[in-house]
């Protein structure tokens, strides 16, 4: 008989919120389901069955994504009374779930990436507070817990909160080849921007940069791809800026648009302060766009600078701008630095990822 497996996360891959923890999730987990029996508690979301199977994943879904963690234990308890599992992996994000309270079994988390102080960038100080509060406390209530860290800057964020270094293994994420791959570049220079469009990400600074290169160049476009509630107030300093005729807010895409896009891109750009690693950057180059990143924890570890793509300083809109335009203006290096980048993207997996996690947990269940 198989091992049952608990996951509890925030979302699932259908969820419309979803971002690059629910992708680790289901392309590592999906990977699995023929060793273990693999179940999901998440938060539901509008039209969403209460249960499904995704990918060979039994999902179950409670409550909704701002009140998701009160009925965790709740939920988890009726469900282990059903089937007994064997191990719970939680997802430590932003507010953890204080499994070793109420969860009797195994257990391991998995740690995308700390917020810090950031936390204060995307809301008030009461509700910034009561996060960092909690994810401060990741130190206590997680130091004798095996964690999966997804980048050697979240490990060493987990260490200097004073989580014992043994107890943290690196599984960096994959790449889907077959639905990441290189395609023809579009005609004109297209810029894309691609994530969950929240305030901390700072995709305003891709657009300060953009007013900068209208001043320089004709043509060029530039793609936002993704969704979120920031959305509106991007919309609204692009107007601010006069860059609307430059700027095209595509939404939720579907993981194919998605793919679509970054593959006729001539450049990836990601402005963020820090991520747990940069999984839109991999998957840029894995289809063969060069992809422009901030000297930031996490995203410094996706790209070789000045070889698959560039550094530039975080927050710097002339810095952004200047590289922008001198690949444009430079389009051979679009062909030679995708070429680079594809093969460099070929060194990161899911099934390395899924192997490497299988270990853990064979390690952890005998």
């Amino acid at each position: 008989m198989k091992h049952r497996i608990l996951i509890i996360n925030w979302e699932d891959i259908k969820n419309p919120l979803s971002g690059g923890a629910e992708v680790h999730l289901f392309e590592i987990f999906k990977r699995l389901v023929n060793s273990y029996e693999i179940h999901l508690l998440c938060s539901g979301f509008e039209g969403a069955a209460k249960e499904e199977v995704i990918d060979g994943i039994f999902v179950h879904r409670v409550g909704k994504r701002n009140n998701f963690n009160f009925y965790v234990v709740r939920e988890f308890a009726e469900l282990d009374k059903k089937y007994n599992f064997d191990l719970v992996m939680e997802d430590i994000n932003k507010l953890p779930f204080f499994g070793r309270f109420f969860i009797p079994v195994k257990r391991i988390g998995i740690v995308h990436h700390l917020f810090g102080k950031l936390i204060y960038y995307e809301t008030n100080f009461i509700s910034g507070s009561y996060v960092y509060i909690l994810e401060r406390s990741i130190s206590y209530f997680y130091r004798d817990v095996p964690l999966i860290s997804v980048s050697e800057s979240t490990k060493m964020d987990l260490v200097k909160m004073g989580i014992p270094m043994k107890n943290i293994k690196v599984i960096y994420n994959g790449v889907d080849f077959a639905k990441f791959r290189p395609r023809e570049k579009s005609r004109e220079p297209l810029i894309v921007g691609i994530g969950r469009l929240k305030r901390y990400k700072r995709f305003d600074i891709l657009l300060q940069a953009v007013k900068i290169l209208k001043q320089r160049l004709d043509k060029f476009q530039v793609k936002i791809v993704g969704d979120g509630d920031d959305i509106e107030r991007l919309k609204n300093i692009t107007v601010k800026l006069g860059i609307k005729k430059f700027v095209e807010f595509t939404g939720y895409v579907s993981e194919q648009e998605k793919a679509r896009i970054l593959s006729m891109s001539w450049i990836n750009v990601n402005t963020s302060p820090k991520e747990g690693w940069g999984l839109t950057s991999l998957e840029a180059q894995a289809s063969g766009t060069l992809s422009i990143v901030p000297i930031s924890p996490g995203l410094i570890e996706t790209v070789i600078d000045k070889k698959t793509g560039f550094l530039y300083p975080f927050g710097d809109p002339n810095s952004l701008s200047n590289i922008i335009e001198m690949v444009i203006k430079k389009r051979n290096l679009v062909k030679i630095m995708g070429r680079n980048a594809t093969k460099w993207a070929e060194n990161f997996s899911w099934e390395t990822s899924a192997l490497e996690t299988e270990e853990l947990i064979e390690s952890i269940l005998y």
